[in-house]
């Protein structure tokens, strides 16, 4: 297979190790390149272009089995939003008329689902959210299967949960700085995924999805901010995080603040997907023995003088 992953950072970078191991070419685009020599090394052929720029796109040699964008805002606001999500969807397919692509697999965000009532969604759940970057990432959805509609390229959407792994974790490191506040309310369930699942499911996408369906990628248990928080102050024997106060804001991500629990069935029934980490507390368990481990060794310097 010949593969483009476009958008080629920290979730693309390990898909394309999987899919370059396995025999594939993989040839990533990435608008600095392979300035940090991390593609090379992952057996990726570097490409340096910008999806919302049509001509770079015009500039890749070949044709593709198999297209998928991994794209990243680059934690920018609602018009970076749309220039990468919305304006590169519509490149993409623009882009496949002219090329042969087997398929086009679109990374999205299980934030288009804007239920906040703590209700369990699927694939076939409504998706109204209210925040504006959550409704330019529905009309970037509508934007990639207008490609199966008209008959260009086939297209599969993937919805993905809020990612953890080596060296990401938004609420994680809120909790070790000491930043972590408990909700002074009731507690919204959240919903994660670590990196290297996020990769495994793509592959499931790749090899065994069928055409213009929509697949959630999501660990096998939603937990609640308070519950999660409270699991990492026994596990690390930090300091449970403060109770906001009344009044105040908990910290929040682009997410915005919904409340439901998504479900993994698609994936896992029609494709035969597992994840290595079925829930956050596997997919923590490294990083939390490191910061034990440094805490531990803090105390031995302090203990002996």
């Amino acid at each position: 297979m010949r593969i483009l992953i476009v958008g080629c950072g920290y979730v693309g970078l390990e898909l394309g190790r999987r899919l370059a191991s396995s025999g594939a070419e993989v040839l990533g685009l990435r608008r600095r390149g392979d300035d940090d020599g991390l593609m090379a090394g992952a057996g990726l052929q570097a490409v340096h272009g910008d999806l919302t720029r049509p001509e770079d796109l015009e500039a890749i040699p070949g044709d593709f089995d198999a297209v998928v964008s991994t794209v990243s805002s680059g934690r920018g606001g609602i018009d970076a939003y749309h220039q990468v999500y919305l304006g590169g969807a519509g490149n993409l397919v623009d882009w496949s008329r002219r090329r042969r692509a087997g398929r086009l697999v679109w990374v999205s965000s299980t934030s288009v689902y804007g239920q906040a009532d703590g209700s369990w969604v699927t694939e076939d759940s409504p998706t109204a959210p209210e925040e504006p970057t959550s409704r330019c990432l529905v009309a970037a959805e509508q934007a990639i299967t207008e490609g199966t509609r008209s008959g260009v390229v086939p297209t599969q959407i993937v919805r993905v949960a809020g990612i953890y792994g080596p060296g990401r974790g938004h609420l994680f490191r809120q909790f070790i700085a000491g930043e972590a506040r408990l909700d002074p309310g009731q507690s919204p369930w959240m919903n994660m995924i670590h990196r290297d699942d996020v990769a495994s499911a793509l592959e499931a996408v790749l090899h065994r999805g069928e055409p213009g369906r929509i697949y959630n990628a999501v660990d096998d248990e939603p937990v609640t901010r308070g519950e999660f928080l409270r699991y990492l102050a026994q596990a690390t024997g930090l300091p449970l995080a403060p109770a906001a106060e009344a009044g105040g804001s908990v910290p929040t991500r682009k997410r915005g603040s919904t409340n439901k629990r998504v479900s993994n069935g698609r994936l896992r029934e029609e494709l035969g997907w597992r994840p290595r980490f079925p829930t956050w507390r596997e997919g923590y368990a490294e990083a939390i023995a490191g910061v034990v481990s440094a805490t531990r060794r803090h105390d031995d310097r302090k203990a002996s003088g």
